[in-house]
């Protein structure tokens, strides 16, 4: 990167009825000496461009800001901006980013749909804090990242400012609105949900327990969930909070391996990022394993079974995958996930528990709200030959 953002302050308001965001977006930067720079940005309008308090020469299309101003240092820049989101179009994984829901808005960026509502540099090593000041009509209700700090009421509409103080990358900043109550403590949904939401999530203190005594401590100030009154296709990841859909919430608790996954994200994923995506593996293997930890800490099937039913599955789809390294198309593969965990499998039954678990917590701890490789991983654990088998080589090992 030619330069780095250290600090986001998102003043935004939007108006669901009619799906209008008007924002302003400061960005706190550094560089060594530049005579101009780039931001990813969708097609909202931009009135102006600022750059340390003065305007600046900009262009504006598809998808980058250009911005031509010399910087030196540490800098910020400040970019006013309106009109309606529009979500990132992408072939392989639909729409991302900012969308409307029935009645509200959902943010799901991974992994390239933060520039759909803000400015910044899209990049899942560039990671910085956040100061988030959403306005929307008083009946809806505005969960983002981090910790609220204000709620003010002005008339017909509030004002609702979250900080989040640990660093974070732009494609887990989110906004989510709608007409909410409290189903638990930082649980939100619809009220016709209420009841079963309150069951469906009624054992993740339970499980932040769990994976605190295996991952070490939980790494955010809180967490929080929002189940939206839409059906959605899979969770939506975000730090310190995760969205689900109403079709994820049954009254007995038949989606609960997804609280676990998203849960688990907060530990990999989210505190321990990872510096590209061809390192998700370091993502959404772990987090399909924590799946299987939960199931065995809560009287369901033991890791070991999880792992025979996951291997028949893989046994029959194509094995031409590297996990380690997968093609831009296969981010998302759920054989990315499910390998993934199968690696991790191996590698604890190769270690035994005690060592294996504080090679976990030694990875939290070491790498705690930073960038890691897959590289990392393997200097850390060891044990290559076996790890190289699960990441580098398509064929489903024998063990």
């Amino acid at each position: 990167m030619s330069f780095s953002v250290h600090h986001y302050a998102l003043e935004l308001d939007y108006k669901p009825h009619s799906a209008r965001l008007s924002g302003r977006a400061v960005l706190q930067a550094s560089c060594a000496s530049l005579s101009s720079f780039s931001l990813s940005f969708g097609p909202l309008r931009i009135s102006k461009v600022l750059v340390n308090g003065t305007p600046a020469r900009y262009g504006h299309s598809g998808g980058v800001l250009n911005v031509r101003a010399a910087v030196r240092g540490s800098f910020s820049v400040e970019v006013r901006y309106s009109g309606t989101p529009v979500p990132v179009s992408t072939p392989e994984w639909g729409d991302l980013g900012w969308d409307q829901l029935t009645d509200g808005a959902i943010v799901a960026s991974q992994p390239i749909g933060a520039p759909s509502w803000f400015p910044c540099l899209d990049e899942p090593r560039s990671k910085a804090s956040y100061h988030l000041e959403v306005t929307a009509p008083t009946p809806y209700t505005v969960v983002c990242n981090g910790v609220l700090v204000d709620g003010k009421v002005s008339g017909s509409t509030t004002r609702w400012t979250y900080s989040m103080a640990a660093p974070m990358a732009t494609y887990l900043a989110t906004v989510q609105i709608g007409q909410y109550v409290e189903a638990l403590p930082d649980v939100w949904a619809p009220a016709r949900l209420r009841r079963a939401v309150a069951h469906d999530f009624g054992r993740q203190n339970q499980m932040i327990s769990l994976f605190s005594s295996l991952f070490g401590p939980y790494p955010f100030a809180k967490y929080s969930v929002v189940v939206t009154d839409d059906a959605l296709d899979v969770p939506v990841e975000a730090q310190g909070l995760s969205t689900f859909g109403a079709n994820h919430v049954d009254g007995r608790r038949g989606s609960e391996r997804l609280v676990a996954h998203e849960l688990a994200h907060q530990w990999f994923g989210n505190s321990v990022g990872i510096a590209a995506w061809e390192h998700i593996w370091l993502n959404e293997g772990f987090a399909s394993y924590a799946e299987w930890l939960w199931s065995e800490a809560s009287g369901g099937r033991s890791a070991d079974a999880c792992a025979a039913g996951a291997r028949d599955l893989l046994r029959r789809l194509p094995q031409n995958i590297v996990i380690g390294q997968p093609e831009r198309a296969e981010w998302f593969d759920d054989r990315v996930y499910k390998r993934g965990a199968l690696a991790v499998h191996a590698l604890r039954r190769e270690m035994g528990d005690d060592s294996f678990f504080a090679l976990l917590r030694e990875w939290c701890a070491r790498n705690r709200h930073g960038v890691v490789t897959t590289e990392d991983f393997l200097a850390l654990a060891g044990h290559r030959d076996l790890l190289t088998r699960w990441l580098f080589k398509p064929e489903l090992p024998q063990r």
